[in-house]
């Protein structure tokens, strides 16, 4: 907070580093305080990349209207590349099939096979879900 009354946060590199300095100081023996992975930093940015385009409530309005212009015998697939998507299809596609206005044509999601994670690193966290619509 010390850092933005200053100085506005210009680039990453200086995002970067007040995350750096925000970051706790206790932690695990052996560890540089401040010291940040590249997981870390990754998750931070994706966590506020997701805050800043609203990307979990576009989901959820995507799937809403594309599940409303299908017709029935129609089939909605949508794959998911983290946890908090997959959670809203997995949470939709379970609604609509109580409702039994939709078959489950996935019970389990699909992923990636080992062969494709080596020639397609990016495909690692995919997760593909599909419904019937009634």
């Amino acid at each position: 907070m010390k850092r933005r009354q200053g100085k506005k946060i210009k680039t990453t590199f200086e995002l970067v580093e007040v995350i750096k300095n925000a970051s706790p100081r206790h932690r695990k023996p052996g560890i540089p305080v401040h010291d940040i992975g590249y997981k870390q930093l990754a998750r931070i940015f994706q966590a506020l990349r997701i805050a800043v385009n609203d990307e979990l409530d576009s989901l959820k309005e995507g799937v809403n209207k594309a599940w409303e212009m299908l017709s029935p015998g129609g089939r909605l697939v949508v794959i998911s590349f983290h946890s908090l998507e997959d959670r809203i299809i997995k949470n939709f596609f379970k609604e609509e099939g109580k409702e039994k206005k939709g078959k489950i044509l996935t019970k389990k999601p699909i992923t990636p096979s080992e062969k494709e994670k080596k020639e397609n690193p990016r495909s690692r966290s995919a997760k593909l879900r599909a419904i019937e619509k009634i």
